[in-house]
């Protein structure tokens, strides 16, 4: 049944938070499909820059596990991502999204013309840039100001936790500070600007991670992706893991925590996602984490069960 009652407003169904689906239907009028691409570029905290190996949880593609292989071209690349979609839902609109690596760690020119391919592909309404905070330099800007003359303009930046320890613990090589004149550095510009943060992480408990959200709340960025931390084959956490040396959050920790960060946020502001996936057979644990609707149904449940919303608690 229908929910009559829900005292979230931005939302048209029980769902008492900013949903994406919600968001794209409101703002460009149908669903709207991200579709991963790979540009063949790294990271400075791989090629030695700011660090080596990634973050602890870096499977080695930088967040681009579900994109098709960077040989091919931008279009040929969505052509994949839309056929792959069409499965699934017949009247949709794309979002090309730059997701491998770090996509502003390029050449100004090179990185001009892979976006400008990726707005021009058949129905996309948007572009969407994965970076991080500290490859924003005066270039990149003048390339995503000249893109936002033709499209719209997601930029997400990864900051995960607000605390420098924690950054230190998933070798992130960025400061808190770094990441606060990236973000910064984007507000003269008409792009919307999406913060991912990770809940689980080592040494953290749901203290720290409230803080994180009120760290963010307080920047009030247009979208914010939350994650599970799950870990995966080839990556240093799974060495950690196997060791013993972290404790992952159970779903109920999970869904609670998430939920109270939720209440905390600013109520306008996107959830582009509440959960995360692992590709392929790669998920070596949390197992609950497979299950995304449930984790979602739940979530709905203990927001409504506890009188809570997005923004309730927002100062």
């Amino acid at each position: 049944m229908k929910q009559t009652k829900n005292p979230y407003p931005f939302s048209d169904n029980n769902k008492r938070y900013h949903t994406f689906d919600y968001f794209c239907k409101k703002t460009y009028g149908k669903k709207c499909a991200k579709l991963p691409v790979d540009i063949g570029l790294s990271c400075p905290n791989v090629d030695g820059s700011r660090g080596t190996g990634g973050c602890i949880y870096c499977s080695g593609r930088g967040s681009g596990d579900f994109a098709p292989p960077s040989s091919l071209s931008v279009t040929e690349q969505l052509d994949r991502g839309a056929s792959a979609v069409s499965s699934k839902w017949s009247d949709v609109l794309y979002i090309p999204y730059f997701q491998a690596h770090t996509n502003t760690y390029g050449d100004p020119g090179y990185l001009r013309e892979k976006y400008a391919e990726a707005a021009r592909y058949p129905g996309a309404c948007a572009v969407s840039i994965a970076t991080r905070a500290d490859c924003l330099g005066d270039g990149v800007l003048a390339v995503l100001e000249e893109l936002c003359r033709v499209t719209d303009v997601f930029v997400e930046l990864g900051l995960q936790s607000r605390y420098d320890e924690t950054a230190k613990l998933i070798n992130r090589c960025m400061s808190t500070e770094e990441f606060i004149r990236g973000y910064t550095s984007l507000s003269a510009l008409p792009v919307r600007r999406c913060i991912h943060i990770i809940n689980g992480l080592p040494g953290e408990d749901a203290e720290h991670m409230e803080e994180t959200a009120r760290f963010v709340a307080s920047l009030h960025p247009e979208m914010v992706k939350i994650h599970m931390l799950y870990v995966t084959e080839g990556t240093r956490l799974a060495e950690t893991y196997r060791g013993g040396g972290i404790k992952l959050l159970t779903k109920d920790e999970y869904v609670a925590v998430t939920a109270r960060q939720l209440a905390l946020l600013p109520p306008d502001t996107v959830i582009g996602r509440l959960t995360g996936d692992a590709p392929g057979d790669s998920l070596i644990a949390p197992e609950w984490t497979r299950k995304k609707v449930c984790v979602l149904n739940d979530i709905d449940k203990y927001m409504y069960a506890n009188g809570l919303y997005q923004g309730k608690e927002y100062k």
